[in-house]
């Protein structure tokens, strides 16, 4: 029990060190937004870890952060075979696919007003389906290769993008658009220099929601159906054989691909957008 107390008192030292990084002992405000959540981060592992051992919780029911580190670094080939196959082939290929027909489709939807009216509750509904229940139809459509995993994320990511773009080429104002008449702008120059600039913050918003939606829709579909490769494959056949610890290993590399490519949307945001509100 002695380690259980370990981490509380770890608990209530992060707290603290937090509480007072928080009220700005430290007059960088860069470095504060970068310390909270790292040491936020290692007090729950260090706490994780001495719960996990003070109790003495099996490993079939949660391993401690240390053996599955472990098990990260002693397979480290495997897992990055299974990040290839998963991520770069299945997530990443049908992110941009399904992203960019997200974004031509509402440019036409935008055009002409019967597409609106006729696809976007179409687009409500589809968004809707659990992927539990298309998943496994797109395999057996497209074979057990990263092909089918690629369909998965394009049904999953092409409506959010749809409807965040539609919403975006909105958002210019009546009298910014009457501006642009004008200026005798046609309606490709008005969508280029004002509707696109203005649908911007939209656009990016149904980007990183797509993120996180393709390696959810990827290793999923992997469930159903995969070559002996991929991170979902190895989550389905190391529960099986109850070795949790590569279980929990795969799901590091998925938190860290995810986390990777989240943030490296939100950068490209910040770029784009830095007029916007939003950023300031």
């Amino acid at each position: 029990m002695s380690l259980v107390f370990g981490a509380m008192a770890v608990w209530a030292a992060g707290w603290m060190l937090n509480v007072r990084l928080a009220n700005g002992v430290v007059a960088d405000r860069l470095s504060t937004r970068l310390a909270v959540p790292v040491i936020f981060g290692l007090c729950l592992v260090l706490m994780w870890e001495l719960v996990v051992r003070g109790l003495e919780v099996p490993l079939v029911i949660l391993p401690a952060p240390s053996v599955i580190a472990a098990r990260f670094v002693s397979e480290i080939p495997i897992l990055w075979a299974d990040f290839v196959q998963t991520f770069l082939k299945g997530a990443l290929s049908g992110y941009v696919i399904g992203c960019s027909a997200g974004f031509g489709v509402a440019i036409l939807v935008d055009r002409w007003d019967f597409l609106r009216r006729g696809l976007l509750p179409v687009a409500n509904f589809m968004a809707a389906l659990p992927i539990v229940g298309t998943a496994p139809i797109l395999v057996m459509w497209f074979g057990f290769d990263w092909q089918s995993k690629a369909a998965v994320v394009v049904v999953m990511v092409f409506f959010p993008m749809l409807v965040n773009t539609v919403a975006g080429l909105r958002e210019a104002t009546a009298m910014q658009r009457d501006l642009m008449r004008t200026y005798a702008a046609n309606p490709t120059q008005t969508l280029l220099k004002l509707r696109l600039p203005a649908a911007l913050p939209f656009i990016f918003n149904g980007l990183k929601i797509s993120t996180t939606l393709a390696l959810v829709g990827a290793i999923v579909a992997e469930f159903f159906g995969s070559p002996v490769v991929g991170m979902g494959f190895r989550i389905s056949v190391s529960v099986g054989q109850l070795a949790l610890d590569m279980v929990w290993a795969e799901i590091v590399v998925a938190a860290i691909a995810g986390s990777v490519f989240y943030g490296a949307i939100a950068f490209i945001e910040r770029r784009l957008t830095f007029w916007h509100p939003s950023q300031h």
